[in-house]
């Protein structure tokens, strides 16, 4: 638990992360509460936004989790390039790495990985978001650390372009592999290494991790950016073309190598990278080159707790305690009443995220 924080940080970069925890907290029970009570068109369009799609394609929910691991990238510069020059040892560097993958595994094991069933046969060894964000974080920085700029980029085009060959190759392991659910050779490898620790979804994890560390250093590299001596509207114009670049080039990929989520393929990095390029140029423009920075408050008190926020959202369940707080409101909003429940269970986290604040009380990993 840290008591303060450094005071060059940027503030768009919380309130960035505050806004992408703000959609995995309630945004998406929230919507499907809404659509179950209102059953209009509009509602179901936003519902159908906050779930993923089948398989092929992209929904504004899809967009939430590579934009966590694009963050933590955001931030690796800042705090590897302090760290280093305050221990002056790798050894002390690649310790504090180490434990934060650990610390990250085991809370993706305590949100997801049904840990707390003290059940063997229910635990999961890979199948989070904060998992994923490890092992992006992991790779990053052990590359940040050894790689030139140029090694760096051409790692991360490595990356990509093994990831897409092995998810494009017919045959592996004398079995037949496509772009289909549970057809594919990342899900294959998932089962053959976790066995009955595998999570039994479409969702593949261990040979994504190519994946996840190329969203992740796509983060650094705007990192790298924020970092640079460029004027701020320059720097906030550089993002903004970059990310647009990226879509473009995405969906061209796309035409052969499909966008798709649950196994993170190339053409999905490049896409939603190239979508949190956009939103951090959007939000650093408006809070850290324009100064619009009241409207931001409340996403940055999510950011600066962003652990909490997490972990706290997926272990308890807010939107049940806010059922055991108020229920008197039933009787008046009727069909609405769990919609209501999750923007209320809503409140009750953020009022402990800004008490926290308020202390300068901040749980970091």
């Amino acid at each position: 638990m840290n008591k303060s924080l450094t005071h060059n940080r940027l503030m768009s970069v919380d309130v960035l992360r505050g806004f992408d925890l703000l959609m995995i907290i309630v945004a998406d029970r929230f919507f499907y509460n809404l659509n179950t009570a209102a059953k209009t068109s509009f509602t179901k369009t936003l519902a159908d936004q906050f779930e993923h799609p089948e398989w092929i394609g992209f929904h504004l929910y899809d967009v939430i989790m590579p934009l966590f691991l694009f963050v933590v990238g955001v931030v690796i510069p800042f705090s590897l390039g302090k760290r280093s020059t305050e221990s002056g040892s790798d050894f002390k560097l690649y310790t504090h790495i180490l434990r934060r993958f650990v610390i990250l595994f085991i809370l993706g094991w305590i949100v997801q990985g049904n840990l707390l069933f003290l059940d063997i046969s229910k635990f999961q060894i890979f199948s989070n978001t904060l998992q994923a964000i490890a092992v992006g974080y992991l790779f990053s920085c052990i590359a940040y650390l050894n790689l030139s700029k140029n090694g760096r980029y051409i790692f991360f085009i490595t990356c990509l372009v093994l990831y897409a060959a092995l998810l494009s190759a017919p045959s592996f392991f004398g079995h037949s592999f496509e772009l289909l659910p549970n057809k594919n050779l990342p899900i294959y490898i998932d089962q053959q290494v976790f066995g009955h620790f595998y999570d039994q979804t479409q969702y593949s994890w261990l040979l994504t991790g190519l994946g996840f560390t190329a969203t992740t250093m796509s983060g650094l590299f705007a990192g790298e950016l924020l970092l640079s001596s460029l004027s701020r509207q320059k720097i906030a114009g550089y993002l903004f073309m970059i990310g647009i670049t990226g879509i473009a080039v995405s969906l061209l990929i796309g035409l052969w190598h499909p966008i798709i989520k649950k196994i993170w393929t190339s053409s999905f990095v490049i896409f939603s990278s190239g979508i949190s390029f956009v939103l951090l140029a959007l939000f650093y423009w408006l809070v850290d080159v324009k100064g619009y920075t009241k409207w931001a408050y409340p996403f940055r008190v999510i950011g600066l707790n962003a652990i909490a926020a997490y972990v706290g959202s997926h272990v308890l369940n807010f939107s049940v305690i806010a059922k055991q707080v108020f229920y008197g409101f039933e009787q008046f909003t009727g069909a609405y009443y769990d919609a209501f429940c999750d923007l209320a269970g809503f409140g009750i986290l953020y009022f402990i995220l800004w008490y926290m604040h308020k202390n300068k009380t901040y749980i970091k990993v």
